[in-house]
């Protein structure tokens, strides 16, 4: 039998209390970008704002930043379709800072958990666990968030109703909210190479 390696990471949302976490597995030929779609997806962001990875050690890519370079020739970070996650990630607990919406500033913590093999027609990424509800974007931060569950808890709050209607009318329809709801099921990974076709506005040819 063919196997292939795979890669177990552990996603912990910084600053969540209780914490907002997935566990995740994605084959160890992933470069950062196809990381980055399989985080987005697992978490249950939408994509809709910049991202980096900050390196926690010098490595392969000696401290830049890893994420999306302005043009071909901003040499300040390394383009996240250009390196392996292999590369970087090397020995269990190994770690990188993954901060996505630099406004809001949604900073997570990556780690390596596991390597193992799986047969070769085994289907990846998957998410294996998880707890908790993905913030809905563009609530305002961490700060923001609380302040919308302190919201919703009450329903005399005088910005409630409010609240309510901003859930009902953002581009998901995050309504009702269940901060505590989170079933790996529900999670579909995306095509990193489409995301990416529809990022650049390319033609998409698989």
């Amino acid at each position: 039998m063919v196997y292939q390696k795979i890669l177990r990471f552990r996603i912990s949302l910084s600053g969540s209390e209780p914490e907002i976490w997935r566990e995740i597995d994605v084959p160890d030929h992933y470069q950062f970008w196809e990381l980055h779609v399989a985080i987005q997806d697992a978490m249950g962001w939408l994509d809709y704002h910049l991202f980096t990875f900050s390196p926690r050690k010098q490595g392969p890519t000696k401290g830049k930043p890893i994420g999306l370079p302005e043009s071909e020739h901003d040499d300040s970070l390394i383009a996240a379709w250009d390196l392996p996650v292999k590369k970087y990630f090397t020995t269990l607990g190994n770690t990188i800072d993954y901060i996505y919406d630099f406004g809001d500033n949604w900073h997570h913590e990556v780690m390596l958990v596991g390597m193992f093999l799986a047969p070769m027609d085994s289907d990846y990424p998957q998410c294996l666990i998880g707890e908790r509800a993905c913030p809905p974007e563009d609530c305002g931060g961490m700060f923001g968030y609380q302040n919308l569950l302190e919201v919703l808890s009450d329903q005399e709050h005088e910005d409630y109703a409010d609240m309510v209607e901003w859930l009902k009318g953002h581009a998901k329809n995050y309504w009702p909210y269940k901060p505590e709801s989170f079933k790996c099921k529900k999670v579909k990974f995306t095509d990193p190479y489409l995301r990416w076709c529809k990022a650049f506005n390319q033609p998409y040819e698989p």
